[in-house]
């Protein structure tokens, strides 16, 4: 079930700032960086309308102004050429550039002894809030992030003890009968995950689609692969593959598609699977063609169905 918003429109500050001195233009780039502002064109920047969003430019536009420069705050609502799915996706191309910095520099502290590790750690935690502050479309990085995080953290801090709800979700059963929540936009380890759902686990799961910051969870929900889900990365598995964990599946078809997608989600090359660029071409085509999510997942899956029962993969549905 699709939960679509009205289109919201967009906040643009457009302005002209002097040559000289330098100092200044360095000055309010940084600042455009800080709030996440995406250009659109030179000295255009774009932002989602917002009560926050409008106070942070407007702030910037009376910082410019006063700094003896020309600035102009607007709302638009783009009609022709760059749609709102393209700015969108502008957005998440940058945010993913910031997580994907992040995640390289997670995978290198793997030898790091506690106390150096625990430094790092804080200061990397600290750049992932400032990113996630500004990721306003929950761009796919995050839950890499997260779990390359959470991995990390385990190694120097007591793991906690299983609450209830977490304990309850690997018995036999537990899972079925859920609506299954995770973030708009969904692509290769969402379907792949949802797929998997609706072979292995629940043949009759329902599917919801929610923007993560506005998003608060109801008790027959099950969230997966976004912001604190149940079933989520974990240290340098996908979704996908946890999910493979929990439910204890062993099939070896399975795993060949798990390392597909590990290797189309991550992006890591662990397993190098020579299939992932056909896949990864063939979902990009689906997305090309619709937004909608339950039709991606209904596309997605039987493109899944298909590399299944490519891999030998003959047992029935649940």
């Amino acid at each position: 079930m699709n939960d679509e918003p009205r289109e919201a429109p967009w906040l643009l500050l457009i302005h002209q700032l002097p040559p000289k001195p330098a100092y200044f233009r360095v000055k309010i780039w940084r600042r455009l960086q800080g709030l996440g502002a995406i250009a659109l064109k030179n000295s255009v920047y774009v932002l989602p309308a917002g009560d926050q969003t409008r106070e942070d430019f407007e702030w910037l536009w009376r910082e410019i102004v006063e700094g003896g420069a020309e600035a102009t705050l607007c709302e638009a609502r783009f009609i022709e050429g760059l749609g709102d799915a393209a700015i969108r996706a502008l957005f998440n191309a940058a945010r993913d550039a910031d997580y994907d910095e992040i995640a390289r520099e997670l995978r290198a502290l793997g030898d790091h002894e506690k106390a150096e590790l625990a430094s790092a750690l804080r200061r990397l935690e600290r750049r992932f809030r400032d990113v996630a502050r500004v990721d306003f479309f929950d761009a796919t990085g995050r839950v890499v992030v997260e779990g390359l995080l959470g991995a990390l953290k385990a190694r120097i801090e007591p793991a906690a003890p299983d609450t209830e709800q977490e304990a309850a979700m690997t018995k036999a059963g537990a899972l079925t009968g859920k609506v299954w929540v995770t973030r708009r936009g969904v692509e290769v380890d969402r379907i792949a995950s949802a797929w998997l759902v609706r072979r292995c686990v629940d043949p009759a799961a329902r599917f919801k689609f929610v923007a993560t910051k506005d998003y608060v969870r109801q008790a027959d929900e099950v969230r997966f692969d976004m912001f604190e889900a149940e079933i989520t990365h974990i240290g340098e598995q996908c979704t996908f593959e946890v999910l493979m964990a929990r439910v204890g599946l062993a099939d070896p078809a399975l795993q060949s598609i798990a390392e597909i997608v590990h290797d189309l989600d991550l992006k890591d090359g662990k397993f190098a699977r020579e299939e992932a660029t056909g896949i990864g071409r063939l979902l990009a085509g689906i997305y090309a063609q619709t937004s909608d999510d339950d039709e991606r997942l209904h596309r997605g899956g039987a493109l899944f169905e298909d590399l299944y029962r490519s891999f030998g993969g003959l047992a029935a549905r649940s």
